[in-house]
């Protein structure tokens, strides 16, 4: 008997260790508006733009008005405190119209994201396709970007700590625990950086989705410079045009090399 009872006992530890989101995600069905927080999420363009996927995106990497993207919206995830929802199902088909879509461009460069995270993540705020982006963009306006990644030029390489600390600068809002870095690929790579805020748009804590060790390991990441067309590096002339005059992160436009 106490056999049997050890047998159970174990069953039900390893059950709820199972799958690293626990039980939260499976015991909510997929509803509109049924979660727990956002996650923000900033992808760094120049990494994007460096792999060999990237070579025909023409929006974002290979841009002939000279446009640079530096960080750049991701999305905007709804999260529960452990889990998440996708993919919720909605009256009506999830169709981003097209103005949603254009009005977007300038900080998410990519049509086909933009629907995609729609469908995906947006279906689950409860919110319309116009209603979601415009709390994606206050969210994303919401942050400050330090000034060394408005427009670099240059490689650089930084610790994930200064990464952080550099946000913490610039953000007296934000905490640790409220962003988390993801990084990939040769030499650790910078990809994103995630922040959590409240459904009501306050920043917040992040839970277990955002854990630092299993987005990125790393103590040390290499930032990519900033790109537009496959005619790099430019001249010293037209980099000296390009300096951000605005500590927004917006993308620059600088003149094209004919």
């Amino acid at each position: 008997m106490i056999g049997r009872i050890t047998a159970v006992i174990v069953a039900v530890l390893v059950g709820a260790q199972l799958s690293p989101l626990g039980l939260d995600a499976a015991a909510r069905s997929n509803t509109p508006g049924d979660f727990d927080y956002y996650t923000l999420v900033l992808s760094w363009s120049p990494t994007h733009c460096s792999e060999p996927e990237a070579r025909n995106d023409h929006l974002q990497c290979r841009r002939r008005d000279g446009r640079r993207y530096a960080f750049v919206l991701h999305g905007l995830w709804p999260q529960y405190e452990r889990g998440y929802p996708e993919r919720c199902r909605t009256r009506k088909r999830p169709y981003v119209p097209r103005p949603v879509i254009d009005s977007m461009l300038d900080i998410m460069p990519s049509r086909r994201l933009v629907i995609h995270e729609y469908r995906k993540h947006g279906t689950c705020s409860g919110l319309k396709p116009a209603a979601y982006y415009e709390k994606a963009r206050k969210l994303f306006r919401s942050i400050t970007i330090p000034k060394r990644y408005i427009n670099p030029f240059e490689s650089q390489f930084v610790s994930r700590g200064d990464l952080i600390a550099d946000f913490l600068d610039v953000n007296p809002a934000l905490d640790r625990d409220m962003m988390a870095v993801s990084c990939r690929g040769s030499g650790n790579r910078l990809r994103e950086i995630r922040f959590c805020f409240s459904k009501d748009g306050a920043p917040r804590a992040c839970g277990p989705n955002e854990n630092q060790r299993s987005l990125c390991r790393a103590l040390r990441l290499f930032v990519p410079p900033v790109r537009s067309t496959a005619r790099e590096p430019d001249s010293p002339a037209q980099r000296q045009k390009a300096v951000p005059r605005s500590p927004l992160p917006e993308p620059r436009v600088i003149p094209s090399p004919r």
